[in-house]
């Protein structure tokens, strides 16, 4: 039996190795989803604190200095955390960019996998058919051999 050789085994090939980038690139994307994420869950938990000092002080004896000071650094907080929104955006965007890059390149693969599929049937299909001609041919043989022998 005669050895299948897939004739775009080498696209198949490249369109594996390109799946692979795309699933390293989607999971860089998600991981720095990841640490915006976090960096905006500590701002807020930061702005909380801030929130929690201004509390503080007002309870206590008022000290105008450090109630500014407080109020001017929720501010920032609050610039920080529209800020990081953004960035979060972004980084979502990066997300999703990649996942459909993905999915396309994985479209592609299986595409190329069920061609060569549909290829090794038909190679098998061929197979069978040569395998059966050889059965008829050495049948046909025999029974001529056989044949001029009792004549």
């Amino acid at each position: 039996m005669a050895k299948f050789q897939y004739s775009m085994q080498s696209i198949l090939n490249i369109k594996l190795k390109m799946e692979t980038q795309a699933k390293q690139e989607f999971s860089a994307a998600q991981n720095a989803l990841n640490e915006e994420e976090q960096k905006l869950s500590g701002l807020y938990g930061r702005k909380e604190a801030y929130e929690e000092e201004a509390r503080g002080l007002l309870m206590g004896a008022l000290h105008v200095r450090d109630i500014e000071d407080n109020k001017n650094a929720i501010l920032m907080m609050e610039q920080y955390i529209v800020e990081q929104k953004n960035q979060v955006k972004r980084a979502e965007a990066r997300v999703e960019y990649a996942r459909e890059q993905l999915a396309e390149v994985m479209k592609e693969r299986k595409m190329h996998e069920t061609l060569r599929e549909k290829a090794f049937e038909s190679f098998l299909q061929e197979e069978n058919r040569q395998e059966g001609k050889a059965v008829d041919e050495l049948t046909s043989y025999t029974y001529g051999q056989k044949r001029q022998v009792k004549e």
